[in-house]
């Protein structure tokens, strides 16, 4: 993060010929992301989106819907900023290039160029894609065609102005060098220098007015408009102010430029050498990420095309969408979007994961504590080991760490991996064995305490992300942040026993509903184990004695010998339990529906209702005999059993350490 405090955020503006779609959200929320975690890093933080509005491709869509090019980039511009409160986006402003302001500081910048010479015009033929608005080269075509849209760019002869950007390519090259991430990740700075070996071309700025009226006028010659890219790129800093204003001279030198790799080259190239021609200091970084592939499979009725914003998060949820997008694409790489995957993501991560632990411990401090925050024994804590303050560190670290570097996966992956700790840890402490014990009371106290925190702790980090459910996992807690901000800052969060012993929680809320998926999610698009930011899970100061030796007994004697075709006819199955109840007059037992990953959930009937209660076992994942005969339990149907292990007369159900996706063959 820029170490001047002050840190100006960028998205692209977006080009107006369409609606709002994928690809425009997943750049606005990653830049939402940064521009929030930036805040909680303490700095000042200024966050720009807004709409390119001239241009051929502007004229020729306003065209086909018998409208002017002024009506139409009305209609669409309101579209892009009507959305982005929807998606949660906290910009401080949003441009248009058709704003009399901006188009002022074109006009100036276009006159400080010229004025310094780099500004000629010549007659120029060459090869001229209309989608893309610019002159090609022959060694950028495809097999003759415009990388981007497929079609035979047109050779056309024309005299225009030009920018003598070639006078720039030295420089530029060297500037890369001597700052390695100024263009990140590296492989783009890699093909912007792979580029650049080959002599760079001047650049054509104008389109003559027979061809092209909409679009800003030169100022040194009415006859002409400005290219489409030279008045696109200016936004960022007439947005600011240029070239006298306080935002500008505050913000400017901390610019976070965050781009779609299918226009790397006018960030790369063409604006920093607009800049240099200027006079104006250049931006700090160019942050480049890759393209969203959207299947081909049939889309739910239920929301149509996935590529739709809007859609998407009526379906599922905004922090929902917000969270797939930040966790399923690396950052510079490609990415898919299925329904499947998002489905999945929800029901894993978010309800399995985070809705699971976050309702499980709440369910337990109510139940033994009447949902009073209990008071941790600083004693038994460190006499047991009991602490989960070093693993909350590790995970911000690490959290840190990633989102410092645009990896948002990671940060997400520490957190989870965190969340994964805390599951660890309430199966090694079995606070529904502790609560039997009057005389553990301190004890029982002292475990919820440190989950409590650990959710204050989660609570704040998924903000940058998950801005909704931050907000309310910390209501849910009583835990608001300071002042008249809806976050807490990175500081603010590290200190340990900050929750305060007697206040309420609120009622146990259902963060994430499970989806029920319309099929069975395809093997390949399961994803793969999570990464770990600690070598162990274990509980911080070791397993006290009494937790090694929990549940000791003499072995049994083995059943008789079977061979391994024996055992392969036995059928063993990952399920999550989704929903548990009591039966009644049957003291023993449970009715649970056990997600296998089938179209819908098992019944199972489970003798384990002595030793866990229905809030302990939702959202735990089990093992299941899967090919077991269905049997009629108190009039119940089961379709399936539980394994667990049994000692002194309690019932530990066997389970995993990590999340596995349910119906996942257990060998």
């Amino acid at each position: 993060m820029n170490s001047s405090k002050n840190v100006f955020f960028t998205t692209p503006i977006y080009y107006v010929n369409a609606k709002p779609h994928l690809g425009h959200a997943y750049t606005t929320i990653t830049v939402d992301v940064a521009a929030r975690y930036s805040r909680m890093c303490g700095n000042q933080t200024y966050f720009l989106t807004g709409t390119d509005e001239h241009g051929d491709k502007i004229v020729e869509a306003a065209e086909k819907q018998n409208k002017s090019p002024k009506d139409y980039t009305e209609e669409i511009s309101a579209q892009f900023k009507n959305l982005w409160p929807r998606l949660d986006i906290s910009n401080n402003d949003f441009i248009r290039t058709t704003n009399p302001a901006h188009i002022k500081v074109v006009e100036d910048l276009l006159v400080r160029i010229h004025d310094s010479g780099d500004i000629y015009f010549s007659e120029y033929e060459g090869i001229y894609c209309f989608g893309c608005e610019r002159f090609y080269q022959e060694r950028e075509l495809v097999d003759g065609k415009c990388p981007d849209h497929g079609t035979e760019p047109k050779k056309i002869r024309e005299a225009n102005y030009f920018f003598a950007m070639s006078k720039y390519q030295d420089w530029l090259v060297d500037h890369i060098k001597q700052n390695p991430d100024f263009i990140r990740p590296e492989r783009y700075k890699n093909e912007i220098l792979s580029f650049l070996k080959e002599p760079l071309e001047d650049l054509c700025i104008s389109r003559p007015k027979s061809r092209l009226t909409w679009g800003i006028t030169l100022p040194f010659d009415h006859d002409y408009v400005t290219y489409v890219w030279f008045d696109a790129l200016t936004n960022y800093i007439s947005a600011l102010g240029f070239p006298d204003g306080e935002l500008f001279s505050k913000f400017w030198a901390g610019t976070q430029h965050f781009v779609a790799k299918d226009i790397i080259k006018p960030h790369g190239i063409y604006w920093p050498a607009m800049l240099k021609s200027a006079g104006i200091q250049i931006y700090q970084n160019l942050n480049v990420h890759g393209f969203w592939n959207v299947s081909g499979s049939k889309m739910s009725k239920s929301i149509g095309n996935v590529t739709d914003p809007v859609a998407v998060t009526s379906a599922y949820g905004v922090d929902q969408f917000r969270y797939f997008l930040m966790r399923e694409m690396v950052f510079g790489l490609d990415a898919n979007f299925t329904e499947e995957a998002i489905v999945q993501r929800i029901n894993s991560d978010l309800a399995n994961d985070l809705g699971n632990v976050f309702s499980r411990v709440l369910a337990m401090n109510h139940r033994y504590f009447n949902g009073e925050i209990p008071k941790t024994d600083e004693g038994i804590e460190k006499e047991k080991g009991l602490s989960l303050n070093k693993s909350s560190i590790v995970a911000i670290e690490a959290f840190k760490t990633a989102m410092d570097q645009n990896e948002f996966h990671k940060g997400l992956i520490a957190v989870w991996d965190f969340i994964s700790i805390l599951n660890k840890y309430i199966d090694n402490t079995v606070p529904w064995v502790v609560a039997k014990n009057d005389s553990r009371r301190n004890e029982l106290a002292t475990i919820i305490y440190n989950l409590v925190e650990s959710l204050r702790v989660i609570a704040g980090l998924i903000y940058p992300v998950m801005p909704q459910t931050s907000v309310k996992m910390h209501q849910v807690l009583g835990f608001q942040p300071d002042g008249a901000r809806d976050y807490r800052t990175i500081e603010e969060i590290i200190p340990w026993y900050q929750c305060c012993a007697g206040t309420r929680t609120e009622k146990t809320p259902t963060l994430f509903p499970r989806i029920e998926p319309e099929k069975i999610v395809p093997d390949s698009l399961k994803r793969p184990d999570k990464l770990k930011i600690a070598d162990t899970l274990k509980i911080e100061s070791g397993q006290t004695e009494e937790l090694r030796n929990l549940g000791k007994q003499a072995a049994l004697p083995l059943k008789p010998e079977i061979t391994i075709e024996d055992f392969a006819r036995i059928d063993l199955r990952t399920g999550t339990i989704i929903s548990a109840e009591k039966i009644k007059k049957a003291n023993k037992l449970l009715k649970l529906k056990v997600d296998l990953g089938e179209k819908e959930p098992r019944q199972i009937i489970a003798g384990i209702a002595k030793s866990y209660s229905p809030e302990d076992v939702i959202g735990k994942q089990v093992v299941v005999v899967a090919n077991l005969k269905p049997a009629k339990l108190m009039g119940e149907s089961s379709q399936g059993m539980l394994l667990a292990a049994s000692s002194d007369s309690e019932l530990f159900l066997a389970g995993f350490t990590l999340p596995v996706n349910p119906g996942s063959q257990v060998k």
